[in-house]
């Protein structure tokens, strides 16, 4: 009965709840802080170690010609700056206004929304990383008016009505009996959505949850001297689950049987103590931190697998193709080869699903990319 009465009642409340819903529901970017006795250099995995490890080395292709959308909420003045000290410190190409590489939009208007207080570091891995990952696409930020569902997804609308490719969306909030009716906001034709699944251990979070949307779970990567890839297991803290109220879409009828959208699709390291560095100089009101931080949570594997799409589209347009639309339909063929199967580990203590296991599971999906035999994949496709 918890599972079938919502659906019914979200289609007969659906002129009354939504708007409400919207303004009421507050995202959260589920991101984690290693606390390090030093932050004027950075600490964790770089971008060349972790493209070793999830072979983006072995791909020429750098997402030339796309625009990644970095969706956050409210206001980081310094985001273009640390960047610009982020691929400094990294050997990374430039990445700024004047050469058309980095953009920034205010979601609401002309005006910046109000200061950006624990926000900013997530806006600093946002933008640094989906540079890293793919340093040849335009970096398009998107601040949202606050952090409430409605102007989060506002901004959404005004990353796809700007030109993005790929939509990435380092947040997530409660499910609600309205959610499929906000779906429309992740079905336009030629962009890609990405949402990180939560880091509160199993348990979904929308827009994770949506069918038209990508969703990244979490994992322990460990790499060998070499920077290869050695070890992954799930990450303790990593969101998933079955969805309470949206249906179990068609590409994952093969892998699951619950009934119900299975969250997430693929994973990405995000145990902070093995996570990334990234800058921020924004001193704020409360709860954000500056200098080189190490990070972890499924906030850093949403933008680099934005910037892994970015990527597919920049080849598939060269070949004469569209844009990826709902590339996830096509992440389930083949899963076991195109990715690092996640095979154990555990993010709660029920028995089916909290626990990694061979082929698709819910904390993992189907697995961290390999990034050299994935994307061609994606080149290929129709």
């Amino acid at each position: 009965m918890r599972r079938l009465l919502p659906i019914a009642i979200a289609f007969l409340l659906s002129a009354s709840i939504p708007l409400a819903a919207q303004s009421s529901i507050l995202a959260r970017p589920p991101l984690r802080r290693v606390v390090t006795p030093d932050n004027s250099a950075p600490a964790g995995y770089t971008p060349i170690r972790l493209k070793v490890a999830y072979g983006f080395r072995q791909i020429r292709e750098e997402g030339r010609g796309q625009t990644v959308a970095v969706v956050d909420a409210f206001d980081d003045p310094s985001a273009e700056a640390d960047l610009a000290v982020f691929s400094s410190q990294f050997s990374l190409p430039p990445c700024t206004t004047s050469n058309g590489c980095f953009k920034l939009i205010y979601a609401a208007g002309a005006q910046p929304p109000p200061d950006a207080s624990g926000w900013s570091d997530e806006i600093a891995i946002d933008t640094q990383w989906a540079h890293a990952i793919a340093p040849g696409a335009n970096i398009m930020l998107v601040e949202a008016a606050s952090n409430s569902f409605g102007d989060l997804f506002a901004a959404v609308d005004v990353a796809v009505r700007n030109g993005a490719s790929v939509v990435s969306m380092s947040w997530g909030g409660t499910e609600t009996v309205a959610e499929a009716l906000w779906d429309s906001h992740f079905q336009a034709s030629g962009v890609t959505f990405v949402a990180s699944s939560g880091d509160l251990g199993h348990g979904p979070q929308y827009p994770a949850a949506s069918p038209y949307v990508v969703a990244v779970g979490g994992t322990t990567l460990k790499l060998n001297t070499d920077a290869g890839w050695m070890s992954e297991v799930a990450w303790r803290s990593s969101g998933g689950g079955s969805s309470a109220f949206e249906l179990e879409p068609p590409y994952q009828a093969a892998v699951q049987k619950s009934g119900y959208r299975g969250i997430p699709d693929v994973a990405y390291d995000a145990d902070p103590q093995t996570g990334i560095p990234a800058y921020s100089s924004h001193v704020c009101s409360f709860s954000c931190y500056t200098g080189w931080q190490q990070w972890g949570g499924t906030s850093i594997g949403a933008p680099q697998w934005a910037a892994l799409f970015a990527i597919a589209n920049s080849e598939r347009v060269a070949l004469g193709k569209s844009t990826l639309t709902q590339p996830q339909t096509l992440l389930y063929p083949e899963a076991e080869a195109n990715y690092h199967d996640i095979v154990s580990g555990m993010n709660g203590s029920c028995r089916f699903e909290c626990r990694a296991a061979p082929g698709y599971d819910f904390v993992t999906g189907v697995g961290s990319p390999k990034a050299d035999l994935l994307l061609p994949k994606l080149f290929a496709a129709p």
